[in-house]
């Protein structure tokens, strides 16, 4: 079963689906008629991927996998709350998933919402004002920072993400620590279609 690869084994397969998607060699795994038979009782998926929501970050296909193998929760922004926490826990807890990704992008436009927010001092109406205040703190951290670009932005707000789960879930930093899984952080390239590692690398 998938469950079975270990955190670094977890993310070469992502990392080789990533590759072949890029070169526009892509296999488009687990995705017939059999496949979704398997699946019917059971699911054994070998990552969770908690990304942004942007149309352009489709998981399975940026990575090549199918169905059955990611499971993935999505926010704009990659923006973490109560329902996105318990999903992750579900996912580590219930099916056992031994890789955790953050997948951040550039040119995000809920980081620019918020950037802007931060420098005319202007919040969003509505719901999308809950987003710019809980991206602020990565914001500010990357001005403190000297970054004043979006995409250095993006990358500060996936490491912090990647903080606040273990900080913020007693389930995950438990798995993290007994090295059942971990997590490790991307940022993608619209242009390139590349996921590139920003941080959590050492801990495969």
């Amino acid at each position: 079963m998938a469950t079975n690869l270990t955190p670094a084994l977890a993310w070469r397969r992502l990392r080789e689906g990533n590759e072949r998607f890029v070169n526009g060699v892509t296999s488009h795994p687990n995705q017939d008629a059999s496949r979704r038979s398997s699946l019917v009782e059971n699911q054994h998926p070998f990552a969770v991927i908690f990304g942004c929501s942007d149309s352009r970050l489709a998981a399975e296909i940026i990575f090549d996998v199918g169905l059955g193998d990611v499971f993935v929760v999505r926010t704009a922004g990659q923006v973490i709350d109560d329902a996105v926490l318990g999903s992750l826990e579900y996912s580590i807890g219930v099916l056992g998933v031994p890789l955790i990704v953050i997948l951040g992008h550039d040119s995000c436009g809920a980081v620019a919402a918020t950037k802007s927010a931060v420098e005319t001092g202007q919040m969003p109406a509505g719901f999308i004002r809950d987003l710019v205040e809980r991206i602020t703190p990565s914001v500010l951290t990357a001005l403190r920072n000297d970054e004043t670009e979006v995409n250095g932005m993006v990358v500060e707000h996936v490491k912090q993400t990647s903080q606040r789960l273990k900080d913020s879930s007693r389930v995950i930093s438990d798995a993290i620590e007994s090295g059942r899984t971990a997590v490790i952080g991307l940022s993608y390239s619209l242009a390139e279609g590349r996921a590139n590692v920003v941080s959590g690398i050492d801990e495969l």
